[in-house]
């Protein structure tokens, strides 16, 4: 089925189904960021954003889906030496794990917890849609958010993955609403402004990223705990074929906060504290390779379907020394 037609996705389900968390891609996830247009106090908006990350730390990360909250529409077999994943919405779940902090309990996004070991990865994933003046609440939030946990947790991996539409100052000159559309959502204000005329992201925004880059790059749990291990900053377009996809052009080529880094530096962290340093524990904390021949990669035996795409590579067994 189309991800735009994913009834998944849909603004006018039951709330509870809303919350239930599903496969979806990362360009539906985030066309469905861009284009919502209903309250954002329950957090619909980035909804399928906590879903893709948690799938995806199923699918790429070789986390076990039992361990990861949302639960992920996953299930495993193992059999013959062999890890079977299947897709499984029957089991998914929704919600938010509340992980208690060292000055308050939190409720996260997405949260793997290790029997014995408690919450090892927690993301936390933010989205900003306009008002621009409150990106400095954000920050405060971001960083008493990471210390409370780190508190707590140390040696727990946290991630922050933020995004923000990217408003163009040539829709509010035509007086456009958000989308780019003067049919959906309110109309822009000067302050919802993200990008400029010449595609430049504006001062607020450039602030905003030199901010986070000061947040990230937490590499060991003696490090400062106001730190995250990896952070994340996308601009997402809200207009036309390109609606949901996230900009090139900013941050730049070399900023520790790219959107294809982020994954890849959380499961780093995790296997240096987790994994490599304690070898005792590996039956518990090492990830996962998926069989080659798991039905959760073939659409014809009840997969997870070609109307998404796969937009990273799955760890299949076979794979190499990522597998370790």
């Amino acid at each position: 089925m189309p991800p735009e037609h994913d009834p998944n996705l849909r603004q006018d389900q039951p709330a509870k189904e809303k919350q239930i968390c599903r496969w979806v891609d990362q360009r539906t996830a985030l066309r469905h960021f861009a284009t919502y247009n209903g309250p954002t106090q329950s957090q619909q908006h980035i909804k399928p954003l906590h879903w893709y990350v948690a799938c995806r730390l199923v699918l790429e990360g070789g986390f076990h889906p039992d361990d990861i909250t949302p639960h992920p529409p996953f299930s495993v077999v193992h059999k013959k030496g062999e890890n079977i994943l299947l897709y499984d919405p029957a089991r998914a779940t929704g919600g938010e794990r509340t992980i208690l902090g060292g000055l308050k309990t939190k409720n996260v996004d997405v949260v793997v917890t290790k029997n014995g070991l408690g919450p090892v990865m927690a993301v936390s994933c933010k989205g900003a849609i306009g008002a621009m003046r409150n990106l400095t609440n954000r920050m405060e939030e971001a960083i008493g958010d990471c210390t409370n946990l780190h508190i707590t947790y140390p040696a727990m991996v946290c991630g922050y993955l933020f995004v923000m539409r990217a408003h163009h100052e040539s829709h509010l000159a035509a007086g456009t609403g958000e989308g780019g559309s003067s049919q959906r959502g309110r109309e822009l204000q000067a302050n919802d402004i993200v990008l400029q005329q010449d595609g430049s992201p504006v001062l607020s925004v450039r602030r905003f990223h030199s901010a986070l880059r000061e947040l990230t790059g937490r590499s060991g749990i003696r490090n400062d705990v106001s730190r995250y291990e990896a952070v994340s900053f996308a601009l997402v377009e809200t207009a036309g074929e390109e609606v949901g996809k996230i900009i090139e052009d900013f941050p730049p080529a070399d900023s520790r906060l790219r959107a294809e880094r982020f994954f890849e530096t959380l499961y780093r962290h995790y296997d240096e504290r987790y994994v490599y340093s304690a070898p005792d524990l590996n039956s518990i904390t090492r990830r996962l390779a998926w069989s080659p021949a798991s039905p959760v990669f073939d659409p014809g035996k009840g997969g997870i379907g070609s109307g998404f795409e796969m937009d990273f590579e799955p760890r299949v067994a076979g794979g190499g020394p990522e597998e370790l």
